[in-house]
């Protein structure tokens, strides 16, 4: 089985071929599950109820409250150790390029469900709904998968800003540290990013977009938004502490699936090769 990274490779050896094969499939982890936060992020949980356990009525900024989230934060911490490995491996164009084809996947997801919502529904599958407890099937699939508009721009903005910032601090903390400490260059591009990412998508969908465009939601005050964003990050945070093993567990079976020597091949020019 072939495993040099040299670039002239046929249709066919791309398959076979280890370090394009293994970025088939981190692509594939890395795009499916930011598509599904996306699609799953409508849905608010309180973390209280669901493990059982008595409100914790936080309070910050004069804000009170349960733990509340978006679904979506459960897959984020799994995108973010894919980026950490592709970047590990394929350097910041690899992930850029990924992050753009995401962006784009995503939007292109958001315009199928938009045209989805606007065929009318079958009376048997009305019916049917009807007869599971859904009342208004229609409206049901529009309020679940039919998200605001400032939501879908600002996790979408937040999305590819974190990213970006994620592969330039993976870059600047690899480059005083070297190959050592992957550790730190993992769980410390994951915190900065996620901060970023937590501020951009409240701040534009429930602050800056209902502020200069109006619309249903009412602009939320500064209190609310930094309240939400500590929480949520506070949750990315304990999150991306303890997916540091699971980095090292999967850099450990790269670098075996690879081969020692095309793993540091890979490693030494990843920032490299510019064209």
């Amino acid at each position: 089985m072939p495993t040099s990274t040299s670039s002239s490779l046929s249709s066919t050896d791309v398959i076979s071929h280890r370090p394009s094969r293994l970025f088939i499939i981190l692509a594939g982890f890395f795009v499916a599950n930011a598509l599904v936060a996306e699609l799953i992020g409508v849905k608010i949980f309180t973390l209280e109820d669901s493990l059982g356990l008595a409100p914790w009525d936080f309070n910050l900024f004069g804000e009170t409250g349960s733990l509340q989230f978006s679904a979506g934060v459960l897959l984020w911490p799994v995108v973010f150790v894919m980026t950490d490995l592709l970047n590990e491996y394929y350097g910041k164009r690899g992930v850029r390029l990924l992050s753009y084809l995401t962006v784009g996947l995503i939007l292109y997801a958001f315009l199928m469900i938009f045209i989805a919502i606007q065929l009318v529904p079958a009376d048997w599958w009305v019916e049917q709904s009807i007869n599971h407890g859904v009342p208004d099937s229609q409206a049901a699939f529009r309020v679940t998968f039919g998200q605001g508009m400032f939501i879908i721009v600002g996790s979408v903005s937040a999305f590819l800003l974190a990213q970006l910032t994620d592969v330039f601090v993976f870059r600047r903390i690899r480059k005083s540290t070297g190959e050592s400490r992957l550790w730190l260059r993992a769980t410390g591009s994951t915190l900065v990013s996620q901060l970023v990412d937590s501020l951009v998508v409240l701040g534009i969908a429930f602050k800056l977009g209902p502020e200069l465009f109006g619309g249903i939601i009412e602009p939320w005050p500064w209190s609310r938004l930094l309240a939400v964003a500590t929480v949520q990050y506070a949750f990315k945070f304990t999150a991306a502490i303890l997916m540091t093993p699971v980095i090292y567990i999967f850099h450990g079976w790269i670098d075996r699936y690879l081969g020692h020597e095309v793993a540091t091949q890979m490693k030494s020019q990843r920032e490299v090769k510019r064209h």
